[in-house]
């Protein structure tokens, strides 16, 4: 009989954490569900692409509404700037539904989580204890001291200066949106084909349309053009032969 007592109280105390565990995945899966696909955090003012119905915040999308033919940022759809609207049926959902807050696991409504997040104790531990990145392999290789700075860039038109790709795009659209100077690009300047002299006609237009992505995503910088060409046309050699 206390056989069978104990093992009544083990399942139903094993029904309790999984009735849990399922409901925090719900809380998450949720969150994610009414999370931008840009900044991937809960959406605020979110607007709705008319032609693809993909939803994104009305500020994470509005650099794409500034080129003449935009696409959209998720599927690369051409949209109707015009054809853009408030998603009032999506404000609604976020006022209504509620998700664990991911550091003190306190409901919050969707709506509010942002705010909460930014001024969550556990939240702001939780990003302090992040670990730093640190090379995947180690190296004694001495860093080279001439390499130039491709990660940071200082604004061409008021010399602000550690703006990223995304923080330089920002930073001109927001203060040099009707600035007439014509300027040199200091992402491509940078690179090792870029030229420091060549000033273009429209920045702004250049950066929406030139760095939607990190060189470095693509690039490898310890060879050079030349290089590259060579080793291509000896690989159509040998796959000729």
């Amino acid at each position: 009989m206390m056989a069978m007592f104990r093992s009544f109280v083990s399942a139903t105390h094993q029904l309790r954490q999984h009735q849990q565990n399922g409901a925090a995945a719900t809380g998450e899966s949720l969150e994610s569900q009414f999370s931008c696909p840009i900044c991937l955090e809960v959406y605020h003012k979110p607007v709705t692409i008319g032609r693809c119905a993909h939803t994104f915040c009305g500020e994470c999308l509005q650099p794409c509404l500034q080129v003449t033919s935009p696409l959209c940022p998720l599927c690369r759809m051409p949209f109707d700037p015009k054809k853009v609207d408030k998603s009032s049926s999506v404000e609604k959902q976020l006022s209504n539904y509620k998700a664990p807050c991911r550091g003190c696991s306190k409901k919050v409504s969707l709506v509010k989580m942002r705010s909460h997040i930014s001024s969550c104790a556990k939240v702001q531990e939780q990003m302090a204890n992040c670990p730093k990145f640190v090379p995947v392999v180690p190296t004694s290789q001495p860093i080279p001291s001439n390499v130039p700075n491709r990660s940071t860039f200082s604004c061409p038109f008021c010399g602000a200066r550690n703006l990223d790709q995304q923080e330089l795009v920002k930073h001109c659209m927001e203060n040099h949106r009707n600035d007439p100077n014509k300027v040199v690009c200091p992402v491509c300047s940078a690179m090792p084909w870029g030229d420091p002299s060549y000033k273009s006609s429209n920045f702004l237009q250049h950066l929406l349309h030139r760095h939607k992505f990190s060189y470095d995503t693509f690039v490898d910088y310890s060879i050079d053009e030349e290089s590259s060409l060579q080793a291509a046309m000896a690989l159509s050699c040998q796959i000729k032969c």
